[in-house]
C-alpha cells in the first residue's frame, strides 16, 4: 500500500511564516528557513511554501526565499503564489523549487496546465484548488462548491468537481484542495469535497484546510472518510501543538501507512 504524505505548509506573508483564519488575521509563526530546516529533520515528506498574497498584490513569487530555502532541504518543495506564466515556473524550479503550484492563472487559462506539463512534465505541476460551499439549488442531491480564486476574494461561479476533474485531464500531477470555509479553523478537513474529488480524478490529492488535532489529518488519509494521498497542516505544527513525528506515530497506531522515521530524527 503505497505511504500517505505529511505536508506541513508555510503560509508567507512579507517574508514571514503567517497563518490565519480564512486567510485573514495574520498571526506571525516564524521564520521560514529555519520552519523548513526543522520540518526536515522532524520527518515531513514535502514542504509546501505558500506567498499568500502574491496574487492579490501583483507582485511576482518570493524567489529569494525559496533559493535560500530550498538547500536547507532533503525532501521535495512545492512553491505557489503569484504564478501566471512559465517563466516564472522556469524560475522558481531554477531556484530549488520541486513542483509549483498554480491556481488563479490555472483557472484563468486552463491551456496553461497543458502546456507546463508538456514542458516540464506533470509530477512538478500541482494545481492548487480553493473552494467553498454555496447554496445548492432545488434538484441538487449534494453539496455543491464552487472554485474562488485571489486568495478565496473571488468566486469564479465554476463547479469544483467539474474543474478537478478538467484540471487532471490537462495534465496536472496533483491536486492541493483547500476547503476556504475550513481553513484556519481547527475542525477539520472538509471530507465530503475531498472524498469525492479523490473518487473522480486518477491523480494524487492532497487535503487542506481545517487542521486541528491528528485525528483530522487521520480523518482526511482514511480510505473511507476523506481518502486523500497526503494531509497538509499548518498551525498544529507552527505553533508547537504536535511534531510531525508524532502525527505520523498517530496515524501509524490507527492504520494509516507512513514513512516513519527513527525516534531520534523524528522529534518523537
Amino acid at each position: 500500500m503505497l505511504k500517505r504524505r505529511i505536508i506541513p505548509c508555510l503560509d508567507v506573508h512579507n517574508g514571514r511564516v503567517v497563518k490565519g483564519v480564512h486567510f485573514k488575521g495574520l498571526r506571525d509563526a516564524g521564520d521560514p528557513i529555519e520552519a523548513a530546516r526543522a520540518y526536515d529533520k522532524q520527518g515531513a515528506d514535502e514542504i509546501c511554501l505558500l506567498d499568500i498574497t502574491a496574487t492579490t498584490e501583483g507582485r511576482e513569487t518570493f524567489v529569494d526565499v525559496v533559493r535560500r530555502v530550498a538547500p536547507q532541504l532533503f525532501v521535495p518543495m512545492t512553491v505557489g503564489g503569484g504564478i501566471r506564466r512559465a517563466s516564472d515556473v522556469r524560475r522558481l524550479l531554477n531556484a530549488g523549487a520541486d513542483k509549483v503550484a498554480l491556481n488563479s492563472a490555472a483557472v484563468t487559462n486552463p491551456n496553461l496546465i497543458r502546456s507546463l506539463a508538456d514542458n516540464y512534465g506533470s509530477q512538478c505541476i500541482v494545481i492548487a484548488v480553493d473552494v467553498r460551499r454555496i447554496d445548492p439549488r432545488p434538484h441538487d442531491r449534494h453539496p455543491m462548491f464552487e472554485v474562488v480564486i485571489n486568495g478565496g476574494k473571488r468566486g469564479t461561479g465554476i463547479d469544483a468537481l467539474w474543474w478537478c476533474e478538467r484540471v487532471a485531464a490537462l495534465g496536472a500531477g496533483e491536486l492541493l484542495l483547500t476547503s476556504m470555509d475550513k481553513d484556519g479553523t481547527k475542525e477539520g478537513y472538509d471530507l465530503w469535497i475531498t472524498r469525492e474529488i479523490a473518487r473522480r480524478v486518477p491523480i494524487p490529492i492532497i487535503a487542506s484546510g481545517g487542521v486541528g488535532e491528528l485525528e483530522h489529518l487521520r480523518q482526511g488519509l482514511a480510505s473511507d472518510a476523506g481518502a486523500a494521498d497526503a494531509a497538509l497542516a499548518a498551525s498544529i505544527f507552527h505553533f508547537g501543538l504536535y511534531t510531525i513525528g508524532q502525527a505520523k506515530q498517530y496515524l501509524q497506531n490507527h492504520g494509516i501507512p507512513v514513512r516513519i522515521l527513527d525516534s531520534n530524527k523524528a522529534g518523537g
